[in-house]
């Protein structure tokens, strides 16, 4: 993208991702370059489905990357390990249901299995629990963070479904709209694990995050508020599970009362 400053959404292209993380990874490997010498080309990813759509992928095809992927589905699993993607590349899939408790073993497990002891980069999402997944994380310490957040709780305040191990999204709240933490709680842990926030794609789906030693003056971010105002994405189901469309207030309406937490605090 040449000099001068960027928001990260700038360099945005999608070949695997869901929306523009493919590009704003790329971008991130480009500026950084040589300061991530010390961190081994690996990635881990969880909440991957059968990974035909990822953060990761572009990076294992196309950046001589190797990676661990985890979902809780077995069906999703059993797909990616029949995909010629599978044999062709250094890829293992686990199929594992991920909580607080279990997180680090699964990720050292891996790690032992390639000889490190860091990563390059790693993407949580996983519908629910993933500010306390990320906080239970301490067996590696990534240069790059991706991580899904809810931009429908707002940014002024920290906050969270609270934590419940089986959590899953629609069993939550049959909309679907219930589930995950705010940009403030996420950019909050962030912090306190050594990260600096840079940016969030376009959509208004997913946060970027670097260590700090890694920082850049020429990644800009914008009001906090923008990246929640930026989610136009119209997923509400009924309880029949059918598309509502709903639009941000009726969304808000559709969960009020449910429990939030401050996970921070």
């Amino acid at each position: 993208m040449g000099g001068g400053s960027h928001h990260i959404e700038d360099g945005e292209f999608r070949i695997y991702s869901q929306n523009g993380e493919d590009g704003i990874i790329d971008f991130l490997l480009h500026l950084l370059d040589s300061s991530l010498d010390n961190y081994p080309k690996a990635f881990i990813e969880f909440g991957v489905e059968n990974y035909t759509e990822s953060n990761t992928r572009f990076l294992l095809q196309f950046r001589n990357f190797h990676g661990l992927v985890i979902d809780g589905s077995k069906d999703n699993i059993n797909f990616i390990k029949s995909d010629s993607i599978y044999w062709k590349y250094d890829l293992e899939a686990i199929c594992a249901f991920i909580t607080k408790d279990n997180i680090n073993d699964l990720i050292k497990s891996y790690l032992k299995t390639r000889d490190i002891s860091n990563v390059t980069l790693l993407s949580i999402d996983i519908d629910g629990n993933d500010y306390y997944i990320w906080d239970s994380i301490n067996v590696i310490d990534p240069a790059i963070v991706i991580i899904e957040y809810n931009a429908l709780f707002g940014s002024t305040k920290c906050l969270s479904v609270p934590y419940k191990q089986d959590f899953c999204r629609f069993d939550a709240h049959y909309s679907g709209l219930y589930f995950g933490a705010s940009i403030k709680a996420l950019i909050s842990l962030g912090k306190s694990k050594g990260y600096c926030f840079i940016g969030a794609d376009s959509s208004g789906t997913n946060l970027f995050f670097i260590k700090n030693h890694l920082y850049s003056s020429s990644l800009k971010i914008h009001d906090l508020d923008e990246y929640c105002k930026r989610h136009k994405a119209r997923q509400s189901r009924d309880k029949n599970g059918n598309l509502t469309y709903l639009s941000h207030n009726d969304r808000l309406k559709e969960i009020e009362g449910l429990p939030l937490i401050n996970p921070f605090s």
